[in-house]
């Protein structure tokens, strides 16, 4: 086997040693891109729970203004009724005070 001398031993030890650093660098350039990626996902996960929370608000709030307006649309409904029932009311009122006041004339 041939021997190494020192100097071709130094040589080789800093060649893998530059190596090594490169590829350190490399592997810190990747990680550093990596937690960059993170960090936005973590994010866009946050801004997507915000507004799945936002979404559900809205939903209830359009469930609140579906009642209102179911509301609204039945008050002129139930003021025809009522009215109505008053005119119904008035005029049997009026038949009967006429029926009234005949059998008293008869009387």
């Amino acid at each position: 086997m041939d021997e190494l001398n020192r100097e071709d031993h130094d040589a080789i030890h800093d060649e893998y040693a530059k190596r090594m650093d490169a590829e350190n660098a490399r592997q810190n350039k990747r990680l550093d891109l990596l937690e960059g990626t993170v960090r936005q996902i973590n994010s866009l996960t946050v801004s997507i729970e915000k507004m799945a929370v936002n979404m559900a608000n809205m939903l209830e709030e359009q469930k609140r203004q579906g009642e209102r307006l179911d509301e609204l649309e039945k008050e002129p409904a139930e003021t025809l009724r009522q009215i109505k029932m008053s005119a119904v009311t008035a005029l049997v009122g009026t038949v009967v005070g006429a029926v009234v006041t005949a059998v008293l004339m008869l009387l």
